[in-house]
């Protein structure tokens, strides 16, 4: 089979990386604090904020060039590109074409333009990775419909409880005349800075071999998104996120498009626990990573990374 062909099989699977030192996603309505539930103080990381080190990663390495290009990135104005399609595909803007799945009754010229709604958001599927993997909504200005993406991913929730810390920092520097008047050329500035010392969180994904038929999601796109997911903290190295890296990716491959087994099934099969739970985790080597084989379906093939 072509790579370049949409995928033919269900996947699921379980992402386990770590933190060091760092701030692996700050809430801003919380001064930037390190996410964390409330109420058993484990620690959290968005589902968003996974799926933009997977666009970051695929957008560096393939330099954003169709078919690989990104269409959720900085600073994007997302209804100037929305009408680039339409200008690539040679469709009126002056006239914007009725959504054929908002109920109306359609005219023949409403049947019409809602075929160049299909093929507004066929061409944005086919020249951006992230709505072909992640899908989009397309309608917000031009509008080229709304695309379900047939990857996934939960929230990141940190296998222990995590303590964050917060750090006063110093940059012997101001930015203003006046600041250095009042502080007579001392020349300082006060700031803060939360880190987690270690914690190792686990996310969980799905990929939908019936929704990838309809993005056009192909056995290329998920070799590239299962390298994103175990090389995307390379690039994405700051201070304030400290040490991150991908430690293990487990995929369950089923011989099917609509799989072979519930996913909780699956996903109880892998368990992660500290070594020594009398001391604090600060490193991987605290902990171990079990997966029961003999319970996994044969029909399902086990993949680590």
């Amino acid at each position: 089979m072509s790579k370049d062909v949409a995928i033919q099989k269900r996947y699921d699977f379980i992402i386990l990386f770590d933190v060091k030192d760092g701030n692996p996603n700050g809430d801003p309505d919380a001064g930037n604090l390190p996410r964390v539930d409330a109420e058993t103080g484990h620690g959290l990381i968005t589902d968003v904020c996974l799926k933009r080190k997977v666009r970051n990663y695929v957008g560096l390495k393939m330099e954003e060039q169709a078919p690989y290009g990104i269409f959720i990135k900085e600073k994007a104005v997302l209804n100037n590109t929305i009408e680039q399609a339409y200008i690539s595909l040679e469709i009126n803007l002056a006239e914007p074409p009725s959504d054929p799945g908002d109920g109306k009754k359609r005219t023949k010229t409403g049947q019409g333009q809602g075929k160049e709604i299909d093929r507004a958001k066929q061409f944005m599927s086919k020249n951006f990775f992230d709505i072909r993997t992640f899908g989009a909504v397309l309608s917000t200005g031009a509008n080229a419909g709304q695309v379900r993406g047939p990857v996934q991913l939960t929230f990141a929730r940190s296998v222990d409880p995590i303590v964050s810390l917060e750090h006063s920092i110093t940059r012997m520097a101001v930015t203003t005349e006046v600041e250095a008047e009042k502080q007579g050329g001392d020349n300082r500035t006060m700031g803060r800075k939360f880190t987690v010392p270690y914690g190792l969180y686990r996310a969980h994904g799905f990929i939908s071999a019936p929704l990838a038929n309809q993005t056009g999601f192909s056995e290329d796109d998920l070799e590239l998104l299962w390298e994103a997911l175990v090389t995307m903290f390379e690039h994405d190295r700051s201070a304030a996120r400290g040490l991150m890296g991908t430690r293990k990716l487990i995929i369950f491959e089923h011989s099917s498009k609509m799989g072979d087994a519930p996913v909780q099934q699956l996903f109880d099969t892998v368990t992660v626990k500290r070594k020594d739970e009398s001391k604090p985790a600060r490193d991987f080597s605290d902990y171990v990573v079990s997966i029961e084989k003999d319970k996994i379906p044969k029909r399902i093939t086990l993949i680590e990374k």
